[in-house]
């Protein structure tokens, strides 16, 4: 179990020390849980980014310290149901069926940033998703998703009928209907084993946004990319603080933090990040010998754009089978992100 940390120890170059104006006047210090490489962006830029927000909010009265690797994906949301850490991050998909509404900003065919998704996400959540109640037992403080997802794979794949048949490594919820659509032999790890499975040559390849390229490897272990203009899918994240932690804050920090730092402030920032390390992955791609990127052909957009629409179809009759009105977030959904 990894010990405690300050994010500022454990992240060479994350500009993360508290600094002597404030540590003096730290009074609560959450625990932070995450599940991510120690250097990709969520560690290096996420969560000091969020605890840039909530020291400027609190004045410096609130910070936190990082805990890596101390339950795996799966388990973020019951460990700070539990109390065992106070913040974390949950991808939805490694959770089938405990988080449907959600499918609604991971379908494909959404044109715009992840900062445009993650904006347009919360403020479709608040409108109709949150009527759910799948985070109920913590308190939602972000939600964001990730860039496009693109296939990643060892030896090249220039035509979307060269998908069927492969092992893919695909996470749950929409990436798992498009994978399944596309004929694809669906593996399911967690982000942090997809360099191992690739390595060992237990999948043929996996979908994931361009930042991978960077935060887990893939130029060394996948060498091509096949994009398609909007991705396959988009996934979904939330971030998550316990109820008691936040309950024992004095009534005046939970105001700044929850007009200053949760909900949309958070989420928006959140989706430049994602961005940001989009571009350093494609970077990185473009910059390192034998690896490739393979645009998909226009023949190959008109057939995945089918197969977009069948799926988005299925998604919405099981987010109405929630009780919530799909179609009206999903028209949300789109009509924010094009306006951003």
């Amino acid at each position: 179990m990894a010990e405690f940390t300050k994010l500022s120890a454990l992240l060479a170059g994350a500009a993360f020390a508290l600094s002597g104006s404030v540590a003096f006047a730290q009074e609560y210090t959450m625990v932070i849980s995450s599940w991510a490489p120690p250097t990709h962006g969520i560690n290096a830029k996420m969560w000091p980014k969020f605890v840039e927000m909530v020291e400027e909010a609190t004045d410096g009265r609130v910070s936190a310290e990082l805990k890596l690797g101390i339950a795996p994906p799966p388990a973020q949301m019951d460990l700070v149901q539990d109390g065992a850490a106070d913040v974390s991050i949950l991808f939805n998909g490694y959770q089938p069926g405990r988080f449907v509404a959600s499918k609604m900003i991971e379908l494909p065919g959404y044109d715009g940033s992840a900062e445009a998704a993650s904006v347009a996400y919360w403020r479709t959540y608040e409108a109709f998703l949150a009527e759910a109640n799948e985070y109920r037992g913590v308190k939602l403080i972000g939600l964001s998703t990730h860039g496009p997802a693109q296939l990643h794979s060892a030896s090249p794949v220039t035509s979307i009928e060269q998908i069927s048949g492969l092992k893919v490594r695909i996470p749950g919820g929409v990436g798992g209907d498009v994978g399944a659509a596309l004929g694809a032999t669906g593996i399911q790890v967690p982000a942090p084993k997809v360099y191992e499975t690739l390595a060992s040559k237990a999948a043929d390849g996996v979908v994931m946004p361009m930042e991978s390229r960077k935060g887990f490897k893939l130029t060394e272990v996948a060498q091509n990319v096949y994009e398609v203009p909007g991705g396959l899918y988009r996934g979904a994240f939330a971030f998550i603080m316990n109820e008691d932690f936040f309950a024992d804050l004095p009534a005046d920090l939970q105001q700044e933090l929850n007009d200053k730092v949760f909900g949309e402030p958070f989420s928006r920032e959140l989706g430049k990040i994602w961005d940001e390390i989009d571009a350093i992955g494609r970077d990185a791609t473009l910059a390192t010998n034998g690896n490739a990127i393979n645009a998909a052909s226009a023949a190959d957009v008109a057939v995945f754009s089918k197969i977009a629409a069948e799926v988005t179809t299925k998604v919405i009759g099981e987010v109405n089978g929630i009780g919530i009105d799909a179609q009206a977030a999903y028209d949300m959904i789109k009509a924010e992100m094009a306006a951003y």
